[in-house]
């Protein structure tokens, strides 16, 4: 088959095709043949050699997935040959097939698509799990997002108002109207504004009760001013990078947690079991029409550099698709 393969550490132009063995399922596996992957920071760490894989992940980046399962493992029963599916990967995205346990697969509901579902998975399991299943985000309470019109960012805006929650964003000014088209209930420009006191005004001063961050760097202190009594923190990336001051006083005083995570590198059980909680709770709204990827841009499999480009130069707004073949 073929995969984008990283070759060495360095740049965009370290992506290159090559022909790769075709994966084989293992009694609890479907083979995926892949019809459309997307772009996420992740990847391009990994390509930079800072975010290696999981013990036993593909070298292939990549992780996630929409297409249609081409063979199954003798004991898969939730699955069949031409099933439309979708999942999150430890890698080997970039790629025309991918195995996965049964289990981590989830039906593409009809009102989602194979040629969006590709864009899907990663952001949308990655906000709910740090917002809700973490942060205990529920109807009528405030969340803050950081980067707003990112895949996360307006996945997280969808969750929010799918369960009657509130949700500040920033972003920076080009990118509101992503935002607000998505129903954010505050859109707050980075650049020229205090984010910290722009959540003030919004929630009348009471603050959120969970902030989803993926800049780090000196929105830490920030962050723990925008928050209500017993309030969380979700770090979810560190774009801006992880050194800063920090006084944990601040975080006692208002009784907050600051809870450090990762999707990528958890057991294969948990994965499965987030997977299966967030299928039962999130899809029937996608099933409805109320939560659809935000897609910025398309590139075929053989452009993930230029994709790569565009996500590094913080072009796009929304998900960037790979199509790898049709659905």
């Amino acid at each position: 088959m073929r995969a984008i393969v990283i070759e060495e550490k360095g740049g965009p132009e370290v992506l290159v095709v090559r022909e790769v063995p075709d994966p084989v399922p293992g009694p609890e596996e479907v083979l995926v043949d892949i019809a459309t992957s997307a772009i996420n920071r992740a990847d391009l760490l990994q390509r930079r050699g800072m975010y290696p894989g999981p013990p036993g992940a593909h070298e292939i980046p990549g992780l996630e997935f929409a297409g249609r399962v081409a063979a199954v493992g003798e004991r898969v029963t939730e699955h069949a040959v031409g099933d439309a599916v979708m999942g999150i990967v430890g890698g080997g995205g970039y790629a025309e097939q991918v195995t996965v346990h049964e289990r981590q697969a989830m039906a593409v509901p009809s009102a989602l698509g194979l040629d969006v579902a590709g864009a899907f998975c990663e952001v949308y399991i990655t906000a709910w799990d740090a917002l809700v299943r973490q942060g205990g985000l529920t109807t009528g309470r405030w969340a803050l997002v950081h980067a707003g019109a990112s895949g996360v960012g307006t996945a997280s805006i969808q969750i929010a108002k799918a369960m009657g929650a509130r949700i500040a964003v920033t972003a920076s000014a080009g990118k509101h109207h992503v935002c607000e088209a998505l129903g954010a209930d505050a859109v707050i420009d980075y650049r020229s504004e205090d984010f910290a006191e722009a959540v003030r005004a919004a929630t009348g001063g009471a603050g959120v009760d969970v902030v989803l961050d993926v800049i780090g760097g000196d929105y830490l202190p920030r962050n723990i001013s925008c928050l209500r009594t017993n309030g969380r923190i979700i770090q979810v990336g560190v774009m801006s990078g992880a050194d800063v001051p920090f006084n944990p006083a601040a975080l006692m005083a208002k009784r907050a947690a600051l809870i450090g995570t990762t999707l990528r590198a958890r057991p294969i059980e948990e994965k499965i079991a987030v997977t299966r909680q967030f299928a039962a709770e999130m899809l029937p709204h996608v099933a409805a029409g109320a939560m659809t990827p935000v897609i910025d841009s398309r590139f075929a499999l053989a452009d993930a550099p230029a994709a790569h480009e565009r996500m590094e130069a913080n072009l796009n707004a929304g998900k960037i698709v790979l199509d790898v073949a049709p659905g």
